[in-house]
């Protein structure tokens, strides 16, 4: 009894339908989203490679760069091979199991790539508001310690979602309306009670984002104040040059993140292509756009890239 109730509810495998009503342009759309992340694959493996060959960039910002590569690489490998299937393959296919895993690294690397940029804007406050104390704070060991703290509170938060999901019955529903698995997609599909999942997403959102932009606010809010004391408007201008790649790749990251969100809750009125869209973008973007950023507006990076790519054409 308990078997075929067990088998009932969870279905063997759910159905993912792309985009919904753009299923017959979805292999057009797919062409765009396999450059972007060749793109985001190149740019982060080039500077992940770099930053781990170069001494002189084993420091905090770099250290912390490094995290937000790797974590993007993991974000967007989570997703796209299986929307390629997809859009291009037919193939829509993807098991129980499979659907929670891939679920959980998504929001799991969703929720690192948050606190690894709310400690980039915590470098940046120690770098420019408290520069004589920046090296003995924020030594190796720390940004390590503080990368591990981000990632345990990660895996933590999420993996509720996976056993919450578990205990639900899905009856007969077993189409979701999503290019991946995403937690609320999956949770309109139940047919019990999903009060406690909605409640638990709520909190863990509350938790990851709210927590990490009320300190990305803060740590920006004192350098502006900072800032904008210095005598000299060229101290004033460098400052601020430093700061403007890293709130580019924030907004990047925070706006479409809070737009699916929303939608998912209250947005009934967003079409499904168009919320599906902006989620697909929101794991695709911001790891194209990291590496382009950061690469081409620090200089010392910069250097490095342009000495790596002369080095393997002589």
């Amino acid at each position: 009894m308990s078997l075929n109730s067990s088998a009932f509810s969870h279905p063997p495998y759910f159905l993912l339908v792309g985009i919904p009503g753009l299923e017959k342009e979805q292999f057009w759309i797919a062409f765009p989203f396999c450059i972007m992340y060749a793109i985001a694959v190149l740019g982060n493996v080039t500077l992940l490679l770099i930053i781990k060959t170069e001494p002189s960039l084993h420091e905090p910002m770099y250290l912390f760069l490094a995290m937000l590569a790797f974590t993007d690489l993991v974000l967007s490998t989570s997703m796209l091979p299986k929307m390629l299937g997809i859009f291009w393959l037919g193939s829509r296919e993807i098991g129980f199991l499979s659907c929670l895993a891939q679920l959980f690294f998504i929001h799991t690397f969703s929720s690192v790539e948050s606190g690894v940029l709310m400690a980039m804007a915590l470098d940046r406050y120690m770098a420019i508001c408290r520069p004589l104390r920046h090296s003995s704070i924020l030594s190796v060991p720390a940004v390590v310690a503080l990368g591990s703290l981000v990632l345990v509170r990660g895996v933590l938060l999420v993996s509720p979602f996976c056993f919450l999901l578990h205990r639900l019955p899905f009856c007969q529903h077993h189409v979701i309306s999503h290019s991946y698995c995403e937690h609320m997609a999956v949770v309109k599909l139940a047919c019990g009670d999903t009060r406690v999942n909605v409640m638990y997403g709520l909190f863990a959102a509350f938790i990851v984002t709210g927590s990490d932009v009320i300190l990305i606010s803060v740590s920006y809010t004192m350098i502006l104040r900072v800032v904008m004391r210095l005598s000299s408007r060229e101290a004033q201008l460098k400052s601020f040059s430093t700061c403007t790649s890293h709130i580019c790749v924030i907004l990047a990251f925070y706006v479409p993140a809070l737009f699916t969100f929303l939608t998912h809750r209250f947005g009934q009125s967003i079409p499904p292509h168009v919320h599906i869209m902006v989620a697909n973008l929101y794991l695709l973007v911001p790891p194209m756009l990291n590496p382009i950023v950061y690469g081409v507006r620090n200089k010392k990076l910069w250097d490095r890239v342009v000495l790596l790519f002369q080095q393997k054409g002589t």
